[in-house]
């Protein structure tokens, strides 16, 4: 069983910078996408950004150009730096990792981290 364990998260200014961290553990397979998603609260959990396990990202239009993910298989650990941050990406984080464990498929959750951004 894959378990995920995010970081990072807190409050920051309107403009700032953080850097969230989600490293999987456990019986962890083959992990073919990590990515993070966000729920603000009354809204539907959304797409962040994933990265397959061959390093390709793909960001929801309203990050690009200031959230980048990146991932480091070797220690099964996902990265969302995030720049000029806004009070309207204060949200629960979550990571997510999709693979496989033998032939048996998995789609984890972290517990969620929360990002406050301060106007």
């Amino acid at each position: 069983q894959v378990q995920l364990v995010e970081s990072g998260g807190g409050l920051v200014q309107a403009g700032g910078s953080l850097r969230l961290s989600c490293a999987a553990s456990g019986f962890v397979g083959k992990i073919s996408v990590m990515g993070w998603y966000r729920q603000a609260p009354g809204k539907q959990r959304e797409l962040v950004a994933d990265i397959s396990s061959g390093g390709s990202p793909n960001y929801a239009d309203a990050m690009k150009g200031r959230f980048t993910i990146s991932r480091d298989n070797a220690k099964n650990t996902v990265y969302l730096q995030m720049n000029s941050l806004k009070p309207e990406d204060t949200a629960v984080y979550y990571c997510n990792a999709r693979g496989s464990y033998y032939a048996t498929p998995f789609n984890t959750w972290g517990q969620g981290t929360l990002v406050t951004v301060s106007s």
